[in-house]
């Protein structure tokens, strides 16, 4: 199994942009935000998405023969794009949750984690759950499942929306908030990859949200999220889904 998996990552990181060697017949609109680092961002040598969920969608179009047309949208955009049908589906960063269930279809869920807490590298504040931000002032990405919950706080002193979660912790080493919350692997990724040496990790925090990525089609169509369910358990079962998220240093809760 480790054999197949390590050749799984190989091919993966090495032949990723040359997974689509001839056009299928059919073409699927595919959105997907452009700062979720390692889920979905834009690389500004290249001028295109990469990232796990840029990797799903590939290795999925592979298996169900289709070729995917990539849109760039802000996360607050998705579920309008799909419903407009400027996209035919979401494969991003795009946690599933009640209120998203009664706009989009949601496939099976590919990986779950919870939430991470970035604060000022000189804040000792053990932190631990949403309570311990009281007279605090918080950072969180316009459109997240993160969003009401914390609005729903008591005690927090204020909270302000970003376009990204590295502008979150930008503003954090800067003091202009005492705190990130947002999507777990998106934080430390961010954190550990970007270089933020005024900012730590809240590693006493106990994320409370359970934040399940699946792939969102539009409601009712039952026959494209039937197909793709196929896929995601096909990538599940013989260990790509793994290796693409081993080559992004994710891991699995």
């Amino acid at each position: 199994m480790f054999a197949r998996l390590k050749k799984a990552i190989t091919c993966l990181a090495f032949a990723m942009p040359m997974l689509l060697p001839h056009a299928y017949a059919e073409t699927l609109r595919v959105g997907s935000t452009p700062t979720a680092v390692p889920f979905n961002f834009l690389n500004p040598k290249t001028n295109t998405l990469q990232g796990v969920m840029i990797d799903v969608t590939q290795v999925l179009s592979q298996e169900l023969g289709f070729t995917p047309e990539q849109f760039t949208i802000p996360l607050s955009g998705l579920v309008s794009s799909l419903q407009t049908n400027k996209i035919d589906l979401v494969s991003s960063a795009f946690a599933m949750n009640e209120q998203r269930a009664k706009a989009v279809d949601f496939s099976d869920a590919l990986f779950t984690y919870g939430e991470a807490v970035i604060v000022n590298a000189n804040d000792s504040t053990l932190y631990s759950k949403p309570s311990d931000f009281s007279g605090k002032s918080i950072g969180l990405q316009t459109g997240s499942v993160l969003a009401e919950p914390f609005k729903a706080q008591a005690g927090i002193k204020s909270i302000k929306m970003y376009d990204s979660m590295a502008d979150m912790i930008r503003d954090v080493s800067l003091s202009r908030i005492d705190a990130a919350i947002g999507d777990g692997p998106v934080m430390l990724y961010t954190v550990k990859h970007a270089g933020y040496p005024k900012v730590r990790v809240a590693e006493t925090y106990h994320p409370q949200i359970k934040l399940e990525i699946g792939i969102a089609v539009r409601k009712g169509n039952t026959e494209l999220l039937d197909r793709i369910n196929q896929g995601v358990r096909k990538i599940k079962q013989d260990g790509t889904l793994d290796a693409i998220l081993h080559k992004w240093d994710i891991k699995k809760s």
